[in-house]
């Protein structure tokens, strides 16, 4: 696995859980645009939207957040209402090529912390994005309590 030294581009995500319902899950509306988005002197009326990094940290946090909640309920642990997982997903370079690295930053405010960690470990075990990934590209967990 390449380590990226030149990071390019960066999509985040930060992905509450409660239980409201949050949109319309019918269709998806969105515009789709490459690194640091097209270039200005091309078409300088587009305005910045969302990029693959993006849309990938998204996908990846949406499935992830319901691991979070499959491995908590196995495990009998309640989670609090104001869970969040931040997902970074970078796009850099090493030499000619090009990869993607994540960060995670879990937060499960009020459960002990191994407890927490636990979790957090075994949802990458389940989801299937943290699957695909895996051994392809380095990922950071960082799981804080407080």
């Amino acid at each position: 696995m390449s380590k990226i030294e030149k990071v390019l581009v960066t999509g985040k995500t930060h992905t509450t859980v409660s239980g409201a319902s949050r949109g319309n899950y019918d269709r998806l509306d969105i515009e789709l645009s490459s690194p640091g988005g097209k270039p200005a002197h091309l078409f300088p009326a587009i305005q910045p939207h969302p990029t693959a990094e993006q849309l990938f940290a998204g996908a990846w946090s949406a499935c992830y957040t319901a691991a979070i909640g499959l491995v908590a309920k196995e495990r009998n642990v309640v989670l609090p209402s104001d869970l969040s997982v931040d997902i970074e997903v970078d796009l850099g370079q090493t030499g000619q090529a090009y990869f993607i690295q994540a960060r995670f930053l879990v937060r499960v405010p009020g459960v002990a912390q191994e407890v927490a960690e636990a979790i957090a470990h075994g949802a990458h075990d389940i989801c299937p994005y943290s699957k695909a990934t895996r051994g392809n590209i380095d990922v950071a967990v960082n799981v804080v309590t407080s």
